[in-house]
């Protein structure tokens, strides 16, 4: 067993702390203290707010019973509703309910988050980064590399190890519902790089040591279903894999990513064109593992997602996984069922003990890497001085500054000549978001007297036609369109009536200028609009940007990361320079969105 460990662990002993001695001892102690059901539950890992729920409750109980009772290995983060508002837990709260459920534990629990835009996508008041297709739009690097240095840092001060990103695929479906600007990109060596550089930037401090994941293997950029509803299939042969989605993932490998995230799409040119890869051993094995020559951890993308479920139920996944090559298994429905059908397979012969063992063995690798056997608990007096500094902001406000990119500006719409005579239109996706919030207020600051129409796809017909009725004493319009990424939403477009309210608009015959806040493609349903600028993000930092770049007080020399069909090339950018002096900022720290 000891020869076995050292032969699995070495792969992912390069350039960690902890020498490979240590780490088999270690490993070696932790194992031969687990039965077999320890060991099978030790590869889950199971969703959790952030929130403290009371002790009292029925959710806390559930908690309890999982990490003390059934032992899990770890925990992820998610987003959860509380009425119709998503809310994050705060880092004190997160923190302090994560040391409650690891002092629960023999062995520690490791924590794992989708910390897409950095912390903030899953915590509030932490650095608010934009998204990775914002990053490839700078065309900076450097930028992305430091958003790993800052998400990692802030990750390990409120108790999380292991960041679910960089995201490696490769966008180049402008269909995708679910990638998007999730994605640096359709360049798969643009794409490459800056998943290069959130490694390099996420694992540059040895002492506070982050878990970095490549996600979704094999690629899930030219995919046009959202996996969270049904199955997807990738196109194309194995020459066309190694020459466009694997170009990122080989790179990450190359570069000491600590682990893989597995898609639930179909690759046909892999096998059954109905088998998700996250069950697929031709996927999961023969392809990373043997070809590509991964050995670090390997994930499931989470087992409660449509893609999985609705063909294979809420136990018979999580042992397919397995048998695939899955090392973790993520999120599935029924933990303790899940657990509890692996040991049967393993007591009837189906999966073998030493397979178990394997898996285990790499996951108890990473706890020790990450440090967790010196420390498990966070530092609750250490925070404040950690998360959400002036300058990570800043430099997150320079970096959404940096991507916005102006596609089209006809008759030179942008910067604006005429504010005081021009209507701005708001159209959030929730009348429950803060969407809006940052870009109303900005332009309140430049432009008193203002006129903003603030619209939310809840509303009726008739208020949208007042509301075009209220641009009919301005010259122009700008209208500010959020079009984020969201789970079980299956695409991503305009809500409601809007596309019907920006069509009436443009044919008025006043010039319109069209701001994506989110998808770049937003502009092929409005082809007419005389500008047109988008910012690849939803939050803050992105709107505060596009108010900046209206009103010319930054240059912009953003540049498409993506084609936009019949309408403009990968790389297109009109560079302008600023023109005016921005107002003194008012506030230094901004919390996170509440969307």
């Amino acid at each position: 067993m000891r020869v076995l460990a050292l032969f699995l662990l070495a792969p992912l002993l390069v350039a960690a702390d902890p020498s490979e001695k240590t780490v088999s001892k270690g490993v070696h102690h932790w194992m031969k203290s687990l039965s077999l059901r320890e060991k099978v539950a030790q590869l889950f890992m199971i969703p959790f707010s952030g929130h403290a729920p009371n002790t009292s409750s029925r959710e806390y109980r559930k908690f309890v019973h999982l990490v003390r009772e059934v032992r899990v290995g770890g925990l992820i983060m998610v987003n959860v509703a509380q009425g119709r508002l998503m809310q994050r837990a705060t880092p004190h709260e997160l923190a302090a309910f994560l040391n409650r459920m690891q002092r629960m534990t023999r062995i520690p629990l490791i924590v794992g988050g989708d910390f897409e835009r950095g912390a903030s996508m899953r915590v509030n008041d932490t650095t608010v980064f934009p998204h990775a297709m914002a990053f490839a739009a700078t065309g900076d690097p450097a930028l992305t590399r430091y958003e790993g240095e800052v998400t990692a840092r802030e990750s390990r001060a409120i108790g999380v190890q292991w960041i679910f990103y960089p995201d490696a695929d490769v966008n180049n479906n402008p269909d995708n519902p679910i990638i998007n600007i999730r994605s640096f990109g359709e360049n798969p060596q643009v794409v490459a790089r800056h998943v290069v550089a959130f490694i390099e930037g996420a694992q540059s401090d040895r002492r506070d040591r982050v878990l970095t994941t490549a996600k979704h293997f094999p690629g899930h950029g030219d995919t046009a279903t959202d996996t969270h509803v049904g199955l997807a299939s990738l196109p194309g042969d194995m020459k066309r894999l190694n020459e466009l989605e694997l170009i990122p993932f080989r790179a990450a490998i190359a570069k000491g990513v600590d682990a893989v995230m597995t898609a639930h799409i179909a690759v046909p040119e892999l096998g059954n064109p109905e088998l998700p890869a996250t069950l697929s051993s031709v996927v999961l094995t023969k392809l990373l593992r043997d070809q590509l020559g991964f050995q670090g951890l390997t994930v499931t993308d989470a087992l409660d997602m449509g893609a999985i479920v609705k063909t294979y139920g809420t136990t018979e996944a999580a042992l397919r996984s397995l048998e695939a090559g899955a090392d973790v298994l993520l999120m599935p429905p029924d933990p303790e069922a899940a657990v509890n059908a692996i040991v049967t397979a393993v007591r009837r012969g189906r999966i073998s003990q030493k397979r178990i063992e394997q898996s285990v063995t790499r996951v108890l690798a990473a706890k020790i890497r990450v440090g967790l056997d010196k420390n498990r608990l966070v530092n609750l007096e250490a925070i404040s001085d950690v998360v959400n500094s002036p300058e990570a902001n800043e430099r997150a406000q320079t970096m959404a500054d940096r991507a916005v990119t102006l596609v089209r500006n006809e008759s030179a719409q942008v910067p604006l000549k005429a504010p005081d005579k021009t209507c701005f239109i708001v159209l959030t996706e929730s009348h429950y978001s803060n969407e809006g919030q940052a870009f109303t207020q900005e332009l309140r600051r430049r432009t008193a007297n203002a006129q903003i129409i603030t619209l939310d796809p809840s509303l009726p017909d008739a208020a949208l036609d007042e509301a075009l009725a209220r641009t009919g004493a301005c010259d122009s319009a700008v209208v500010a369109a959020f079009v984020s990424v969201a789970a079980y939403r299956g695409e991503v477009a305009l809500a409601g009536s809007f596309p019907k309210l920006i069509d009436s608009l443009v044919a008025s015959g006043k010039p319109v200028t069209l701001i994506a806040l989110g998808s770049p493609y937003l502009l092929r349903h409005f082809p007419k609009v005389a500008a047109y600028l988008t910012t690849y993000s939803t939050v803050p930092p992105s709107e505060i940007a596009a108010v900046r770049a209206l009103y010319g007080e930054i240059a912009i020399h953003g540049h498409l990361p993506v084609t936009i069909p019949d309408l403009a090339k990968y790389g297109d950018g009109i560079q302008l320079p600023a023109i005016s002096v921005k107002p003194a900022p008012v506030v230094e720290n901004r919390p996170s969105p509440g969307k």
